[in-house]
């Protein structure tokens, strides 16, 4: 899990736990933000990328950020003798980007708690921009998200509940109801997984078998590379990989590295990994949902390595390139790395491209571990049959 870094100035000893919850509305915690892009020239050029559209990786780091300010208005009980909940961030759903973003017309930021669990607060962040030329009928709509935090104590580090939700709008009570439906949803999913011998032993079978057809492709290459599909490649073949020390300024008020910081890193070595696959400028459309599994300390040695783990090219208008990024926590000190978060990023190619003939190939693996990667991936995606 990954500190918000938004949960208030260090507690002191004299500082008691809030004992009375308080029952809140969504509104109460909503907090907006506007990049003034059309007249700021210095915020503009901050976030300009290379083809004059905002860079989506910073604006990632800044979404994690906003949503730890809101978990926190949600949990603070305005009582100055009791001492703040530390918010984490536990994890990110599936991120949407519905149009390109322009780096050259103001942008609109807005989120707010849509529901809570005992220590969990849900949030959700539109990131909104009217098109340019002032087309009304348009959806102002580009990107949601969806972050989820859990509140702990911060003298004892345990859990702690958060304050209750009480939605007032029909949009409010929607959203609520949806979020009560997924847990359900899971609980349901979790239970029919445990369920019968018999549905394991045929689940079995139909992986060991879709195993082999991913694995056919990537022993031909092996072992008759002269007969190999030229229109395919080799998954080994797509990875890059950087590392860096974390810093000082990456870090939150609890010296923990933000969770939006590793998202704004992973993105920018996934949107690399695509770049070179494609050969052309990639079109990002989505992450999917991310686990912060691990802290990551100021000092750490992190490493990220990235993959196109699948393509899908069924649709040949929009074909699928999935970038698959790791992020590994190492201590060269004591010899020993263990991954802090896995993201899965969908790019796709920029229109007019294919016309041009671009062919975007079709990526194998050449290990049964490779290959049960991507039948998970494919699996969480309901690509399966």
């Amino acid at each position: 899990m990954m500190d918000a870094g938004n949960g208030g100035a260090t507690s002191s000893a004299e500082q008691r736990p809030q004992t009375e919850l308080l029952v809140k509305t969504p509104a109460q915690s909503r907090t907006s933000i506007v990049y003034k892009f059309a007249t700021d020239d210095i915020l503009r050029e901050q976030y300009r990328d290379p083809w004059n559209e905002v860079r989506i990786g910073k604006l990632l780091e800044d979404l994690d950020a906003l949503a730890g300010t809101i978990a926190v208005k949600h949990c603070s009980d305005e009582d100055s003798t009791t001492r703040p909940l530390l918010v984490v961030t536990a994890s990110v759903d599936k991120m949407e980007l519905k149009k390109p973003i322009r780096v050259d017309t103001d942008l609109n930021i807005a989120g707010a708690v849509t529901y809570v669990g005992r220590s969990s607060i849900d949030i959700q962040i539109e990131v909104t921009q009217v098109d340019k030329d002032g087309d009304n009928q348009s959806d102002p709509i580009a990107l949601t998200a969806n972050f989820t935090f859990v509140a702990r104590d911060s003298k004892t580090g345990k859990s702690a509940p958060v304050n209750r939700l009480s939605p007032e709008t029909e949009r409010e009570k929607q959203l609520f109801g949806e979020r009560e439906a997924r847990d359900k949803m899971r609980k349901r999913k979790r239970e029919e997984q445990k369920g019968g011998l018999e549905n394991g032993i045929h689940k079995l079978r139909a992986e060991a078998e879709r195993l082999d057809v991913l694995l056919a492709e990537g022993r031909v290459f092996s072992d008759l590379p002269a007969l190999a599909d030229r229109d395919s490649i080799l998954l080994k073949d797509t990875r890059l990989e950087n590392s860096l020390v974390c810093q000082p300024q990456q870090r939150n008020l609890h010296g923990r590295i933000f969770g939006g910081f590793l998202m704004h890193r992973a993105f920018e070595l996934a949107f690399s990994t695509a770049y070179a696959f494609v050969g052309q400028r990639p079109c990002f459309l989505e992450v999917d949902h991310v686990d912060f599994l691990k802290p990551v300390d100021v000092g750490d040695f992190l490493r990220f390595k990235s993959c196109v783990l699948y393509t899908q090219l069924d649709n040949p208008e929009q074909p699928l390139v999935n970038v698959e990024v790791v992020a590994h926590v190492t201590r060269p000190e004591l010899r020993k790395s263990e991954v802090s978060n896995t993201f899965h990023f969908t790019f796709t190619v920029c229109g007019g491209m294919l016309k041009n003939g671009l062919k975007i190939r079709n990526v194998v693996p050449s290990t049964e571990e490779e290959a049960r990667r991507i039948l998970e991936r494919m699996e969480a995606e309901g690509l399966c049959n």
